[in-house]
């Protein structure tokens, strides 16, 4: 999770997008790959993924993992240790959502964050 952050620390410095909008990125993955490495029981074998884009206004990242169970927001107590990184992802960000992963097995959640447009871009983290 620290190496996919950092990474998309350093794309989105080269980027040059604004110091808020790379904060809130960064701060949104660690919550998705959280979510993947805590909930998706991944196989031997299988990796989480994660990938970002910068395209016209807006930054979007993707995070894959190899468990069909689409995700949804809950409604943690004041009392729960976790249960808030997807309140936080729907709170933050301009879109969000979960879908099947297209030809294979696992699902893709992704978020998007609008941002000073510079043009099409894409990274694997």
């Amino acid at each position: 999770m620290g190496r996919a952050r950092t990474l998309l620390r350093e794309q989105a410095t080269s980027w040059k997008l604004p110091n808020d909008v790379t904060e809130t990125a960064v701060l949104l993955l660690s919550e998705l790959m959280t979510n993947a490495y805590r909930h998706a029981k991944v196989s031997p074998g299988r990796e989480i993924w994660a990938r970002c884009a910068l395209d016209d206004d807006r930054v979007r990242v993707w995070v894959t993992d190899a468990n069909d169970t689409l995700l949804a927001p809950r409604n943690a107590s004041p009392d729960d240790e976790s249960g808030r990184g997807l309140a936080l992802v729907a709170t933050l960000a301009d879109n969000w959502g979960a879908t099947p992963r297209e030809g294979g097995i696992g699902k893709t959640v992704w978020f998007e964050l609008a941002c000073q447009p510079h043009g099409p871009h894409e990274a694997v983290l």
